[in-house]
Formats: C-alpha cells, sequence, structure tokens
C-alpha cells in the first residue's frame, strides 16, 4: 500500500506528543433522525476502504514507515439523548480522542441525536491517514459505490530499496545544501506567553452557514475570490477577538494532487495581512504565495527527516508552517455528500479540530479557518487556539457572526 510521506510522518508524530495533535472532520447536519442501519452501513464502507490502513514500522535503518491494510476499526459511537445547539461543537470537539493509525485505528464515525428532530454525524480521522480532501475522497466512496478511479497508494518496494533510496536522496542533497552554503533557518516565532488562561478546554469552535450567491457577490464587489474573502473574514475575526498585532500572518495550505488520491498531497504556503488589506489585494498576495512554497528548513532535503529519529525531526520542523491564522479552503464538496442515504443534510461541515490539546502545547496559531461549498451554500468551520481572547464557543461565534454581517452576509450559526 505504498510508504509514509514526509508530511505523513510530520502528522504521526503529533500522536507522540511532538507537535500540536489535529485530526481532520467532517460533520454532517440531517433534517431527521438517521437510522442505526444505514450508518452500520456506512462504516462497514470506510472500514474496507482507503481510510482502513494502519502504520507500520520498518525494520530496516533509513527505510519508510509503510501503509499496511487493517479492517479493525472503533465501534459506531451513538451518544445517548439529544444535543442541543450550544452543545454541538463541544460534542464534536470530543471525538478525535484515541485515534492512532499506528497503535489503534486511526478514524471513528459517531452521531448523536439533536433536540430539533435531526442527527449530526461525525467522521473523525487521523491527519496522518488524509488531509482535508483526501477525507472528501474517502466519504463520497464510503456513500455510494466504489470509484476505481479514486486510487490508493501503490505497492511498497522492499525496505532495503527503500532505505538506499532514502539515504541516497538525503545524502546527495545534504552535500549539495553544503556547496550552496547552508542558508540560516527562518526564526520560527511561538506563541508569547500568556498573562492569563482560562481553565478547561482550549479550543472552542464554531461553524457558519451561508448562501453561495451572497458569499460571490461579496467577494465580487470588493475585487476578490470567494477564497480572499475567506482569508479577509478569518483575519478580521482574530482582530476582533482582541489580538494586538497590526499584521497577521495566514498560513495557506495547497492541494498539490494530480489526482484524487486518499492520502496526505499538500504544501503550504504563507502571506502577511495588514488592516488595509481588503479581499482584493489579498487575492494579489495569494496568488503570488502559491507560487512561493514553504521548504524544508535550511535547503536540506525533506526526506532527512525520515532517517533521523522522530525527536530530532520533531526539532528541525518544529512550527515550520505556523503562522497566527490558518486558512484552509477545501474546495467544493461532491453532491453525494448532501445526503445521508434518504435523509437530507441542512448542512455539512468539514475542518480539522485538536484532539487533547493542553495550554503548555498551544501552537503559534490563534485562529484556524476552513472553508467548503456544499450545493448552494459555502460553510465557514473555525476553531479557536487562543483561550485567553476567545473563551468558549459562544464567545467565538459572536465574533464570527458579526464579522460576516458586518460584511454584508446573512449567515447562521450551526
Amino acid at each position: 500500500m505504498g510508504r509514509l510521506r514526509v508530511v505523513d510522518e510530520i502528522f504521526l508524530r503529533t500522536h507522540r506528543g511532538l507537535g500540536t495533535p489535529i485530526a481532520l472532520q467532517g460533520l454532517w447536519r440531517t433534517a431527521d433522525r438517521v437510522e442505526p442501519a444505514l450508518l452500520a452501513q456506512v462504516h462497514s464502507a470506510l472500514r474496507s476502504g482507503p481510510l482502513g490502513r494502519r502504520v507500520s514500522r520498518p525494520r530496516v535503518p533509513g527505510a519508510r514507515r509503510s501503509w499496511q491494510r487493517n479492517t479493525r476499526a472503533h465501534q459506531l459511537v451513538s451518544t445517548e439523548g439529544v444535543l442541543s445547539d450550544a452543545a454541538l461543537m463541544d460534542w464534536a470537539d470530543a471525538q478525535g480522542s484515541d485515534i492512532d493509525p499506528e497503535s489503534v485505528p486511526g478514524w471513528r464515525l459517531s452521531t448523536a441525536g439533536m433536540v430539533d428532530g435531526g442527527s449530526v454525524v461525525a467522521l473523525t480521522c487521523s491527519h496522518a491517514l488524509a488531509d482535508g480532501r483526501a477525507l472528501v475522497f474517502a466519504v463520497d466512496r464510503a456513500l455510494g459505490d466504489p470509484h476505481p478511479e479514486v486510487p490508493e497508494s501503490g505497492a511498497s518496494e522492499s525496505e532495503w530499496f527503500d532505505a538506499l533510496r532514502q539515504w541516497s536522496i538525503v545524502l546527495r542533497g545534504t552535500a549539495a545544501a553544503i556547496r550552496r552554503g547552508i542558508p540560516r533557518n527562518p526564526a520560527v516565532t511561538t506563541r508569547a506567553p500568556e498573562p492569563t488562561i482560562p481553565t478547561g478546554p482550549v479550543t472552542h469552535s464554531a461553524i457558519l452557514q451561508c448562501p453561495a450567491p451572497e458569499w460571490d457577490r461579496a467577494a465580487a464587489t470588493t475585487g476578490g475570490t470567494a477564497n480572499s474573502l475567506f482569508i479577509q473574514l478569518v483575519v478580521t475575526i482574530l482582530w476582533h477577538s482582541g489580538f494586538p498585532n497590526s499584521t497577521i500572518e495566514a498560513s495557506l495550505p495547497i492541494d498539490t494532487r494530480d489526482e484524487p488520491r486518499v492520502d496526505n498531497d499538500l504544501a503550504m504556503t504563507a502571506i502577511a495581512v495588514s488592516r488595509s488589506d481588503t479581499p482584493a489585494t489579498i487575492r494579489a498576495s495569494a496568488r503570488f504565495a502559491y507560487e512561493r512554497r514553504i521548504h524544508a528548513p535550511g535547503g536540506m532535503p525533506a526526506e532527512l527527516l525520515q532517517v533521523i529519529p522522530d525527536r530530532w525531526a520533531h526539532a528541525l520542523s518544529k512550527g515550520a508552517g505556523e503562522r497566527d491564522i490558518l486558512c484552509s479552503n477545501i474546495g467544493t464538496l461532491p453532491a453525494r455528500l448532501r445526503a445521508l442515504g434518504p435523509h437530507r443534510c441542512t448542512g455539512v461541515a468539514a475542518r480539522a479540530i485538536h484532539p487533547d490539546l493542553t495550554a503548555a502545547r498551544l501552537p503559534r496559531t490563534r485562529l484556524s479557518g476552513y472553508l467548503c461549498r456544499i450545493g448552494d451554500d459555502y460553510v465557514l468551520s473555525l476553531v479557536g487556539l487562543d483561550p485567553a481572547r476567545i473563551e468558549s464557543a459562544a464567545a467565538l461565534r459572536e465574533l464570527a457572526l458579526h464579522t460576516t454581517t458586518s460584511a454584508g452576509l446573512s449567515a447562521y450559526a450551526w
């Protein structure tokens, strides 16, 4: 089934306490109750699909970890009782514990009834298994017939061959970097000490839904795009929370896949946004940034991170892609995701969460935003990682609603 890439192993290390824990999550809200038998079918399809794999450690020094088929899965979680809208996000945030594709199953399917008579369904998986687009592909496959056009990782070469290849790349790349003169690593800005961090959860979430025509019209009116308006909204929400810096640096993931594979196939870039920027100027900055991606530290080959011990690799890559905010545009979701069997979805969201994150491990990132389009709506998912300024899910929801209303959008919160 192939071997792990550099980015896969970065996310895998977060399960060992080396980096910010992160999991991907898809959320569906339905207009009526989803029956257990249907969810059992979806669970079975996911177990036999591309998420059904685990990590195997190599025996040859320098060889990469490999993917192995694994049909073992966490049981379908059905929460007793019903959830209120106010309790929804805290419930969803809690679904990411104990998912690690090396030691336990790497994904979980969960459901709960909503007080309005509908259901919420959450699919949560380790970021080592998939990025945002990959999770969409995996779900689309599970909800319909298997898609032969959605390839999985190819067969693994022998460990000896892989180790030889890895060491060859590392040695040649390191020698070339030394000949060029290894550039100084860019300074990685870490989070400044907080005066006071409230006790309790350190992350809080909100999801807003907005008619797509309104969103597109607001973007076009200001000379921007749906994506640049998205970035401006996330930036503005952070400023409204009391973030003091006059410039906010935004980390922007880039989907680099050339076919719909279920894995991590992304790169990172970044832009700086000032208070005078508009969707038009952000659009120009982002277009330029997409051609300037963040590379391995010090000009060294990225494969170096796979042949040295995990703690060394973490030390070299720590915080490299982190900025003040993260803005991940997942794109348009397949039409199949607008329903679960016969049950119409009133909303579908795709985002990341941070299971078991503590105050001592807070990253530089203060606010993460995830945008997707489903049918005639855009869905904006937000995760606050600044508990000193964003103290609750309700506080984040109000900040987001105030910001979108000020932008002329009639968004509503889940």
